[in-house]
């Protein structure tokens, strides 16, 4: 391919503050205790991530049972029903809570709410463990789950009780304003939580490739398919202007024929892509061009830290 490629490079992008903490508790752990160290759930979606951890001594497992007493436990970022690690207790078995704290903040407030006998409205995406998660904190039927403005048109909530909201962390800023508004407007006393539950990190990548998508003529988002927030990163580049928008995990699944025309290609990763992956595409791209200028956008600067479990800095 000849001609020359000029990229918007967004920022930020890639790693977030509780994607980074969760990778550093697998590893660790995996010092701290030795291989093998089980992990329940991928860590983060990202499988060259979770390659590199495996490779570490890691081993991701889909449920507590897959796991033997005497080797500690991890549970992911996205956090884990109550159920869990009561079983991992009643086991006695060594765990290690890597949830992200803006989700665990997520879950504190749901639990406020239902002691002050609010009945909750969680917005997010059925079967996304964080959903799961965060509907695993409270009994059955404390919770009711919408995804769409269609879906608070159709809820059925317990007759007299009041009505509290959450959201998952991970979605989009725009969608979930509007489910909102559609909540507000039929429940007007319906509470909410004292700040915004949709993560900082969600809400910065979200401003930064609405920035980049409208100056770009193709848009790449590097993240898996199941990463929730790496698929509003689509949606948001296509909202903004660029229907020319993709989700890629990596440069080996680039089709180099979709550049004909393509002058201006936008790239962000999502919360859970390391930026490895951001480097290897836009080395790709440069092995595919005669010219590649590289421009990086950048609409704010993280510098938020959390810290590690004490059992793990003891």
């Amino acid at each position: 391919m000849t001609g020359a490629l000029k990229i918007l490079l967004a920022g930020p992008r890639g790693f977030c503050a509780g994607v980074d903490r969760a990778i550093l508790i697998v590893e660790r752990a995996l010092e701290k205790y030795g291989a093998p160290v089980y992990v329940r759930h991928e860590i983060v979606h990202n499988r060259f991530v979770v390659e590199t951890l495996e490779a570490k001594g890691a081993v991701f497992v889909d449920e507590l049972d897959e796991c033997p007493d005497d080797r500690p436990v991890i549970f992911s970022a996205h956090g884990v029903p109550k159920s869990v690690p009561a079983e991992a207790s009643r086991r006695e078995m060594l765990y290690v809570d890597a949830t992200c704290p803006l989700v665990s903040k997520v879950h504190r407030e749901s639990e406020r709410h239902h002691r002050n006998g609010c009945h909750i409205v969680l917005i997010g995406h059925a079967g996304h463990p964080e959903v799961i998660g965060t509907m695993g904190q409270l009994p059955e039927g404390a919770m009711s789950l919408v995804e769409t403005v269609a879906d608070v048109d159709k809820l059925v909530v317990p007759e007299g009780e009041p009505l509290a909201y959450a959201t998952q962390t991970t979605l989009s800023v725009g969608e979930t304003a509007d489910i909102l508004g559609a909540l507000r407007k039929r429940f007007p006393e319906i509470k909410g939580p004292n700040k915004e539950d949709i993560c900082y990190a969600t809400t910065n990548r979200q401003v930064a490739i609405r920035e980049v998508a409208g100056r770009s003529d193709m848009v790449f988002v590097i993240g898996a398919p199941n990463s929730s927030n790496s698929r509003r990163l689509v949606d948001v580049a296509v909202e903004s202007g660029c229907a020319n928008a993709m989700l890629i995990q990596r440069a080996r699944d680039i089709d180099w024929s979709v550049f004909e025309g393509i002058s201006v290609l936008g790239i962000t990763a999502g919360a859970s892509a390391p930026e490895e992956l951001v480097a290897e595409v836009i080395d790709a791209c440069r092995s595919h061009f005669d010219a590649v200028e590289v421009e990086e956008v950048v609409t704010a600067v993280e510098d938020v830290e959390f810290k590690l479990p004490r059992q793990l800095t003891a």
